[in-house]
């Protein structure tokens, strides 16, 4: 199986780069400038998983290079969908390539789902705190990492099961989900609550398991996102949201957000794909989400990186 992985920040160089490890035929998709750092510097990984290290990675930065490839990991920004959507249409065009997104929030879906047919993407999410540092290596910072997938369509069965066979040569646990939209709506509505709640406060995670106030503001975003996973027909059991508060607490207390750490970089951050994607889904059910919609207008002006009055 050829994978080509379709962005090299955090997320891409992370699970590409344990895939390469295991023996797999693995390439990225960047950008020029990234592409000369990375042939520079190499792709390393460092990682409470194990370390890694890769000086000869394949990159393409043309989607018209890009001739054999079986399965697309699309890890990208949010605020890049729409721009590098036409890339990826050449790109499954030329191969027949499956598309597994790992992006935040599900608005994306139906958005790729449109551009590429339903029979070619997948349902998946990734879950890992990590950054890179100023040489563009990975810093994996928690103590594990996820990737889950999962078919939407009766012909993605089969790259699901090539998927499924590596699953014990990684360094990374992958997880093929018999109902991936309910793990996305999970996932969604802890990323929602944690990037929303640190960015907002911007202090690392600690400070909502030792502030009650702001404890409660957190499983408010909970209770509000799984009002809306139920109107769009995922409900979510007690026990479920639950765990999601858990997931909240478990991190160290220096641990933050990926929305936070763009926050404190002066990067764009994903506050349209994330809260403004409840905000829309909360406007196409007719119902109100007043924590989600006091954070969103808290950090949207931050959207495009640091603010300024020119």
């Amino acid at each position: 199986m050829k994978i080509l992985v379709f962005g090299a920040g955090a997320l891409g160089v992370y699970f590409g780069g344990r895939l390469l490890e295991a023996g797999q035929d693995v390439s990225f998709f960047v950008r020029e400038k990234r592409a000369e750092q990375l042939k520079k510097e190499g792709l390393k990984i460092s990682s409470p998983e194990g370390d890694f290290e890769c000086t000869n990675a394949s990159f393409y930065t043309s989607p018209e290079q890009v001739r054999q490839t079986d399965l697309l990991i699309l890890a990208v920004k949010g605020y890049h969908l729409d721009a590098v959507i036409p890339q990826i249409q050449t790109i499954t065009r030329q191969t027949g390539a499956f598309v597994l997104p790992l992006l935040n929030g599900m608005e994306h879906l139906e958005r790729l789902q449109e551009a590429l047919g339903k029979e070619k993407v997948l349902g998946g999410l990734a879950t890992i705190v990590a950054t890179l540092n100023k040489e563009g290596h990975v810093e994996h910072t928690n103590a594990a990492s996820t990737l889950k997938y999962g078919a939407l369509h009766s012909e993605q069965s089969q790259i699901c099961a090539q998927l499924e066979e590596i699953h014990g040569q990684l360094k990374s646990t992958f997880i093929n989900e018999q109902h991936i939209l309910k793990q996305m709506w999970i996932k969604y509505a802890f990323i929602t609550a944690f990037s929303g709640v640190t960015s907002a406060m911007q202090l690392p995670s600690g400070f909502i398991a030792s502030n009650p106030a702001t404890l409660n503001i957190a499983k408010k975003v909970v209770q509000e996102m799984t009002l809306l996973a139920g109107k769009e027909g995922i409900p979510l059991t007690d026990d479920e949201m639950e765990g999601i508060v858990k997931m909240l607490l478990g991190f160290k207390k220096e641990a933050t957000s990926s929305m936070h750490q763009d926050l404190r970089k002066g990067l764009p951050i994903e506050i349209e794909h994330l809260q403004g994607g409840a905000l829309r889904y909360a406007q196409k059910h007719q119902v109100q989400i007043p924590v989600i919609e006091t954070i969103y207008g808290i950090l949207k002006p931050y959207e495009n990186g640091e603010p300024n009055y020119s």
